[in-house]
């Protein structure tokens, strides 16, 4: 039971990350605005984590880089955390008009990043060793087949 739901915060973890990935390179003038000013090269940086959150949700999909997209993810989480606020201090809102335009919006999205890293480290680490949790699912499921009488 705690296997699956580890797996299904794990892959609501991907999509979320995955999504965001994408969306780098689909509207990266998003992500160029909140780039710290300081580091400059917003295009690179922009398309560089694009690329790195894509990569990591896909090695949380894949059992034998499971563990290590898990913390990958949450290094890249952490390492974003600046652009968030970045965008929090800016006061640049997701939407023009709308529920989304609310700067308080901003604030509140900094500490709902903490339970996205600790879903990373946790469905990173889930299972035996360097096992995927489908994979243990899998192996168990095998077992009670083999289990059952034959008539």
């Amino acid at each position: 039971m705690q296997s699956r739901r580890i797996s299904l915060w794990r892959n609501l973890l991907v999509l979320i990350i995955g999504g965001s990935g994408i969306l780098h390179f689909v509207v990266p003038q998003f992500y160029r605005r909140i780039v710290p000013h300081a580091l400059g090269h917003e295009q690179e940086i922009v398309l560089l984590s694009g690329a790195a959150e894509i990569a990591c949700a896909t090695m949380m999909v894949v059992p034998r880089t499971c563990r290590l997209g898990g913390w990958l993810t949450a290094a890249l989480l952490l390492a974003a955390w600046p652009a968030n606020v970045q965008q929090a201090f800016d006061g640049l809102p997701y939407s023009p008009t709308g529920p989304l335009s609310s700067p308080a919006l901003l604030w509140l999205r900094l500490p709902l990043q903490i339970p996205l890293i600790l879903m990373a480290i946790r469905g990173g680490t889930a299972g035996r060793g360097n096992e995927h949790p489908a994979e243990v699912a899998f192996r168990g499921d095998q077992h009670q087949i083999q289990a059952l009488p034959t008539a």
